[in-house]
């Protein structure tokens, strides 16, 4: 059986974050040079230099397990957690667009997905639309939901991996005919929402931004801190935001400057912040 995880624990969430969510970000970052594995030691200190204490870990730990994203694995005499086959595969899904700048083009096209669920299996619907959404689809109609073109792959591999592909109907479409394409793109999706989630990490980690430019050194620690951080914080977006054609956005759109901050963020700390991490698992595993 495929477990899905909770969208809480793939979404981010800044500096209220919960701990399984800054575990799942910890495992995605850092966990493939140990095999996919790390240590519970490596876990409580890594996660203790973020705030979080011991208990807190363990019951994540514990939280993520149940959900089918963690298994445990004990090497030698450690004892560890390393990701599941479906933790591996979201996970690295997820790099693809979390770390991925550009966006798609009005010339690539669209990807529509159409499906009926009959009344007796209205929990597949659920799932199906839940599924739909979690990828970056907006809807169209009840029946009837769209995405740019790339999300091709990943959409067709995830509903057949759900055993959902027999509900549904995947389509490639042009626009081609009966209103403004940019104003479309404005109901299909929940621009408001997307507006104020990029302003609230701008606001957030705008000042995060501003105080590494003014420093001459990177202390690993606090980079660690900050990286996973803005990491969480960021992990979201490219789902609530599937790389819609600049074109179509609005002017001034946040989602462009969030996107700067990011990757800005990331080139100045992701190095210190792997060698915080190597230091700490060699230490303790």
């Amino acid at each position: 059986m495929t477990v899905v995880p909770e969208a809480t624990e793939l979404d981010g969430g800044g500096r209220t974050a919960q701990p399984r969510q800054l575990i799942v970000t910890v495992y995605g970052l850092y966990s493939q040079t140990e095999g996919d594995w790390l240590s519970v030691a490596s876990l409580i200190d890594l996660l203790a230099t973020l705030g979080v204490d011991e208990p807190a870990v363990r019951s994540s730990i514990s939280r993520l397990k149940r959900r089918g994203i963690l298994e445990a694995v004990r090497r030698g005499t450690t004892a560890g957690y390393e990701l599941s086959g479906t933790g591996r595969a979201i996970l690295r899904e997820g790099d693809q667009r979390i770390f991925r700048r550009e966006r798609a083009k009005t010339d690539d096209g669209w990807l529509l997905a159409v499906f009926s669920v009959p009344e007796t299996e209205r929990h597949k619907r659920h799932l199906l639309r839940t599924q739909l959404a979690r990828l970056g689809f907006g809807t169209v109609s009840s029946g009837v939901w769209i995405a740019p073109a790339l999300l091709h792959d990943v959409t067709e591999h995830t509903l057949g991996e759900l055993g959902l592909s027999g509900y549904a109907e995947l389509f490639r479409a042009d626009h081609i005919a009966f209103g403004e394409l940019a104003a479309k793109v404005r109901e299909w999706w929940d621009f408001a929402q997307l507006d104020e989630l990029y302003t609230a990490f701008l606001d957030e980690y705008g000042p995060t931004l501003r105080r590494w430019q003014r420093r001459r050194s990177i202390a690993a620690d606090e980079a660690f801190i900050d990286y996973v951080r803005v990491l969480t914080g960021w992990r979201r977006m490219p789902y609530l935001d599937p790389g819609l054609p600049a074109e179509l956005l609005p002017p001034d759109w946040p989602g462009l400057r969030a996107s700067d901050l990011f990757f800005t963020l990331h080139a100045r700390l992701e190095t210190a912040a792997r060698a915080f991490v190597t230091e700490t698992v060699s230490g303790t595993g």
